[in-house]
């Protein structure tokens, strides 16, 4: 294998001469990628469960769209106020502590959740569990950047991202199940059921990340010194696909335009995606789906789909060493099949065909942009940069539900916002190949 292959595998070419790496990069995933998935669902499914919650939380309780639509966005208020601080604890502390701290914390909210009865009680527990969870997933990706090189990260995060899409693909029939066959059993109603279920299993999974992951590749003693050095040496020769910044302090990178474009992109990616989460379950019973079983199996179908979609599309951006335009790529089909969705109302196969390929371009935006973020930041600001990315993002998820639910109540169709949502999605990638170039193009510049 020679020099330039050898890049395109990020690997160093002594490594890649013995045909180690592959071997090498699945042991590591094989260890930590499972038990991170398994993290990522739980937190997912206590972030997205209240969509299907508030189906019967809004019968039950003086819940009406506005209120919900502002409790679902309040979640990431404290998100966005405590992600930063949490990340540059992570560097100090380490991802065992951090995790142990984030994941107990939640689950008790989550669990919580149960006992709300008010507006009032529903956001204030919605704005803890976003104060709890702040850093978690922007943690994780920095974590990921401990152990993998950019040529390997795409898939790597694609994978890890999946969680999410899995998440969705359970969530439906776990959700509905639930709610449908719990309600009642032993005085409490279906949600309360859920959100139980659903909220503890993050308090032991914390506990485990503890005891099982290891804060860097120095401190894995199921890796040989041989296999901590390649992956050291694979990480210090490492070959990125767009240009990458040059911030030497943290000050530099937060005074770094680039990076605010970036958490402007996120903004507008996450506001769309999250108001497709939080509202696909309205917008199937509006096909006239009523059965709560029935509305959890339709969503998930299109989430399988989208899983396949996104590991094949992170794996094909690795080897081709692009990012920029399978972003913009993925935005364009989220919005094409979101159009389709739109003009087949009252169709269900055809509706549910074009939300299959809207969540199989909504699936795989959000890794590649991850692994853009993490490409373009330089070493010394990646802590502090991917979670104020993501931090200044996430006000985008916390707006949408409000401004998407406020539109639905007054117009009686969630048709209305998918207008706005596929907007979101195409501006999202536009601005994202305006200001990232690719390494390549950077260096026929200084050429």
């Amino acid at each position: 294998m020679n020099t330039h292959v050898a890049r395109a595998t990020g690997t160093h070419p002594s490594l890649a001469n013995t045909g180690a790496a592959a071997a090498l990069y699945s042991k590591v995933s094989w260890r930590i990628i499972p038990l991170l998935i398994a993290c990522y669902m739980v937190a997912y499914l206590d972030r997205i469960n209240i969509g299907y919650a508030q189906l019967q939380m809004k019968q039950m309780l003086t819940f009406g769209d506005a209120v919900y639509g502002l409790g679902a966005g309040i979640f990431f208020i404290g998100y966005f106020l405590f992600e930063v601080p949490s990340n540059l604890l992570l560097e100090k502390i380490g991802a065992r502590k951090t995790l142990l701290r984030i994941m107990f914390c939640w689950g008790i909210v989550a669990a919580g959740m149960m006992f709300v009865q008010t507006p009032t009680q529903f956001y204030v527990l919605r704005f803890l569990l976003g104060v709890f969870e702040a850093g978690f997933f922007p943690g994780i990706i920095l974590y990921l950047t401990y152990w993998y090189p950019s040529a390997r990260r795409g898939q790597v995060i694609a994978v890890f991202m999946a969680a999410t899409t899995v998440a969705n693909v359970i969530a439906g029939p776990l959700c509905g199940g639930i709610m449908k066959y719990m309600d009642g059993a032993h005085g409490l109603a279906g949600w309360q059921w859920l959100f139980l279920v659903q909220g503890l299993p993050a308090s032991l999974l914390g506990i485990a990340a503890y005891f099982y992951l290891q804060d860097k590749p120095e401190d894995a003693r199921w890796l040989s010194s041989s296999e901590k050095k390649a992956l050291r040496t694979n990480l210090e020769h490492d070959d990125k696909h767009v240009a990458t910044a040059s911030h030497a302090s943290l000050g530099q990178m937060f005074r770094d335009r680039k990076v605010y474009v970036l958490a402007l992109v996120y903004f507008l990616l996450l506001g769309a995606t999250y108001t497709m989460v939080f509202w696909v379950p309205t917008l199937i019973k509006s096909w006239g789906v009523a059965d709560l079983m029935q509305i959890g199996l339709y969503s998930a179908l299109p989430s399988l789909i989208g899983v396949f979609g996104m590991i094949l599309i992170g794996r094909h951006s690795d080897r081709h060493g692009e990012r920029r335009w399978h972003f913009a790529a993925s935005v364009t089909i989220a919005a094409i099949g979101l159009g389709i969705t739109t003009l087949t109302q009252g169709n269900l196969g055809a509706s549910l065909a074009g939300l299959s390929l809207a969540v199989v371009g909504i699936a795989s935006a959000t890794p590649l942009f991850f692994t853009i973020t993490t490409e373009y930041l330089s070493k010394a600001g990646a802590a502090a940069g991917i979670a104020l990315i993501s931090s200044l993002g996430n006000l985008g998820a916390a707006a949408s539900p409000a401004v998407t639910g406020a539109i639905t109540a007054r117009t009686g169709s969630p048709v209305y916002s998918m207008y706005l949502v596929m907007a979101l999605y195409l501006l999202s990638g536009i601005i994202l190949l305006l200001a990232v170039r690719s390494a390549k193009a950077r260096k026929t510049v200084q050429a």
